[in-house]
Order: structure tokens, then C-alpha cells, then sequence
């Protein structure tokens, strides 16, 4: 742990930026995570008009950014991160001062709105793509740890801060429409900050740095010399979200509910506990594969993390589910950056912004397709198991086919180990 905590220390002024913007960004998704939907049935939105700006603000989030990321390269990854800031402030202005529902379906399809807490629109895939340029390629999936785990914290904060603010507004007689927006002003304004701050990234960050040239975006989504390889990429990572988009974390919740009648602040106990625990094993992950090699910890740990999940069902009571859920969350975000890493040393550097992008839209439109289909197994008491199992057998037959396609393929720095 010493040694991937000492790679923190030699971060250069631009990493540190990029840490410290990852930072903010996802404090300001839980900020906002918290109090969205409340908001919007404040402000008189129908929960079928709110159910519709969702779906557009995920359809809008993942067009734009391929839109941005697949043009970062050739036109700045330093502009284009200023413009997705620029989007999330216009879409947190926009939420804030109208309760119209055309002008914040604009709102939601063009600019970039978070209502999961987690990381949405171009961001993500432009710093993975900096950062791997500027850092040595044996420092990479210890950085991509670190990075991943100060990422969850930030959230869980900013969950925590949305919510003691709006409480403490109310409990100071103002009304919920009026606390609820507070929050959404925040958010905007993090989004100005957040412009603020990739002001100050150097042209290290940029693609044409050190003489690479860069890949002309008319090619197929701004690759060319990457195409295949991220192609299989896509389509493997894909099926991962697919089948993990059985068993997001508000379904697992609610099968908690169902199944044991556990009450919210106890769900909220145990999510938060698997959420700190998720966040950790990451950075166990940079210390494996300096063993085994990137794609050995994708595999070797994943394939445990399903088995565990497809257990938590058969468990006789409360206490063992959520014994095997804790065991699961502790191994299950292994590969997260292990998977950024590889994508990141086995293309073209040229071509990383996009195919960061690439491969994190094809698991985006992935999770997106699953959860309908699992209301409507947990709608049937007799299959009300199913979507652990579903989802295990799923994330397993992407490990086996993963390990099948890209064992032999080696990122520079596991070539002559």
C-alpha cells in the first residue's frame, strides 16, 4: 500500500489538477443526487414527466459526449474539458430559475446532469486519457486506483453535504422548493469551478504533446489505429454493464426490502458501508496486477465478486445477505482500474480520449437496457432472485470471453516481465 500511496506524492501540478477536478465534480454529482427528483415534483413535474427528463438527460449525457471525446484529441482535451463545464453549469442554471418542462428537457439533453450521483458526461473519459499520458505506464493503475477511490469519497460527501443543507434550510423555516433549489444552484456553481480549475492544465495534458499526432476525427468516432481493438473492447464491456445493471444499487435495496423488510436508514448503513468498501479495493488493485498483470486482476477477482453475488440470494437470513454482499463489494471493484489502465496502455495514445469515450458509452447504453427488465422480474414473487443470478452469469461469461480475447495482448510495461 506504501508504495502506490508514494505515487501520490510525485504526482505532477496537471495530475494533481485532474485529481483535485475529479474531486469536485463527483462531490457536486452527490450534492445534487440527493434532491433532484424532489425538486422537480416540487417544482410540478408528473413522475411520468419526470421519468421522461431522466431518460433524456442519460440519452443527451451519452451523445454529447461522444460527441466531445471523439473530437478531444484533435481539438484539446483542455478545451473541450472547459466546455463540458461550461454544460454543467447551464444545465444547473436552467434547472434552477424554470419549472418549465420543455426548457429543462433542453436542459437535460444538452447539458450534463447527474441523477445517480455517479460519473456522467465527457469528463471521465478525457482525464483517464491525460492522465495516462502524463504518468509512467508502471505508476498508471495505482494513479487509476487512487483516482477511482478519491472519486467515491467525493460522492458520498456530497451526498451527505446535499442533504445537510437542505435539512438545516427547512429546519430554518425556508420552504422545500426554495432548499431543494439551493442545492441546484450549487451544483451550477461547482460547474463554474470546475471551468475554472482545467483553466489552469498545462499542454502536457494534450494529445499533440511529445509528438504524437493525432488521429483525424472524421475516422470512425476519432479512431483509426485503435478501431478493432476497441471495438472488442466495447462489446465485452458492454455485457459487463448489461449484466450489472441487473443489480444496481437502488434494486438491490429494494430487494432487500421485499425480501427482508429492512428499513431505508438501515439500507442506507449498508450500501454506505459497501460503498466505502468498494472504493478500497481499488486500491488493492494497482498492488495485484503489478503481480499477475492487468487483465489476470480483471478476471481472477471479478469472477469471485459474481460468484459472492449470485450467493446473496440463497442466504437463510439477513445478517448472512448482507455478509456476502460486504464480501462482494470488497473485491468487486478490482477491475475498475485495472480496466481503465489496460483501454488506456493497448490503444494508440493518440486515440485514448477517444476510445475512453468509446468503450464508456458502450457501457453506459449496457446498463441502461437491464433495469426495465428487471422491474419486471421483481414484480413476480417467483423470480425475485433472478436478477442476482442473471447478473452473475452475465459478468462471468464477459470475464471467460475477456480472458479468451486479450490475454496475449500485453500493455507495454508487462511486455518484458
Amino acid at each position: 500500500m506504501s508504495i502506490y500511496l508514494s505515487h501520490l506524492y510525485t504526482l505532477t501540478t496537471d495530475e494533481r489538477l485532474l485529481f483535485a477536478t475529479r474531486i469536485v465534480r463527483l462531490f457536486a454529482y452527490g450534492f445534487l443526487s440527493v434532491v433532484l427528483v424532489l425538486y422537480l415534483a416540487q417544482v410540478g413535474l408528473s413522475e411520468a414527466q419526470i421519468g421522461l427528463l431522466l431518460t433524456l438527460t442519460l440519452i443527451g449525457d451519452t451523445l454529447i459526449s461522444l460527441w466531445i471525446t471523439t473530437r478531444a484529441d484533435k481539438i484539446g482535451r483542455r478545451r473541450m474539458l472547459i466546455i463540458s463545464a461550461g454544460l454543467m453549469l447551464l444545465a444547473g442554471l436552467l434547472f434552477a430559475i424554470t419549472g418549465n418542462f420543455i426548457l429543462l428537457l433542453i436542459a437535460a439533453t444538452i447539458g450534463v446532469i447527474s441523477p445517480s450521483g455517479g460519473e456522467v458526461g465527457p469528463f471521465l473519459a478525457i482525464e483517464q486519457a491525460a492522465l495516462a499520458q502524463t504518468v509512467a505506464g508502471h505508476k498508471r493503475t495505482g494513479v487509476f486506483a487512487w483516482y477511482n477511490l478519491v472519486g467515491s469519497f467525493a460522492t458520498a460527501l456530497g451526498a451527505l453535504a446535499g442533504g445537510f443543507l437542505v435539512q438545516s434550510l427547512q429546519g430554518w423555516a425556508v420552504a422545500p422548493v426554495m432548499s431543494y433549489r439551493a442545492v441546484v444552484i450549487g451544483y451550477g456553481v461547482l460547474g463554474l469551478v470546475l471551468g475554472i480549475m482545467f483553466l489552469g492544465l498545462s499542454p502536457l495534458v494534450e494529445a499533440t504533446t511529445l509528438g504524437v499526432k493525432t488521429t483525424d476525427a472524421k475516422g470512425w468516432f476519432g479512431l483509426q489505429h485503435s478501431r478493432q481493438i476497441v471495438l472488442k473492447l466495447s462489446a465485452l464491456f458492454a455485457l459487463d454493464a448489461f449484466g450489472g445493471g441487473f443489480v444496481v444499487q437502488s434494486i438491490m435495496a429494494y430487494w432487500f426490502y421485499l425480501r427482508y423488510g429492512v428499513e431505508p436508514a438501515v439500507l442506507g448503513g449498508i450500501f454506505f458501508g459497501a460503498n466505502i468498501l468498494a472504493g478500497i479495493s481499488a486500491l488493492s488493485a494497482a498492488a495485484v496486477a503489478a503481480r499477475i498483470g492487468l487483465i489476470n486482476t480483471m478476471v481472477f477477482t471479478h469472477i469471485p465478486s459474481n460468484i459472492l453475488l449470485m450467493l446473496v440470494p440463497l442466504m437463510p437470513n439477513l445478517p448472512l445477505a448482507i455478509t456476502m454482499l460486504l464480501l462482494r463489494f470488497s473485491i468487486s471493484q478490482m477491475d475498475v482500474p485495472t480496466r481503465q489502465s489496460y483501454t488506456m496502455a493497448v490503444v494508440d495514445p493518440a486515440e485514448r480520449s477517444s476510445a475512453a469515450g468509446v468503450t464508456s458509452i458502450a457501457r453506459t447504453l449496457g446498463s441502461a437496457l437491464a433495469p426495465s427488465l428487471t422491474g419486471l422480474l421483481i414484480g413476480m414473487p417467483a423470480w425475485v432472485n433472478a436478477p442476482f443470478f442473471i447478473a452473475g452469469i452475465l459478468k462471468i461469461i464477459y470475464d471467460l470471453a475477456l480472458y479468451r480475447m486479450f490475454v496475449s495482448v500485453k500493455p507495454p510495461e508487462e511486455k518484458h516481465t
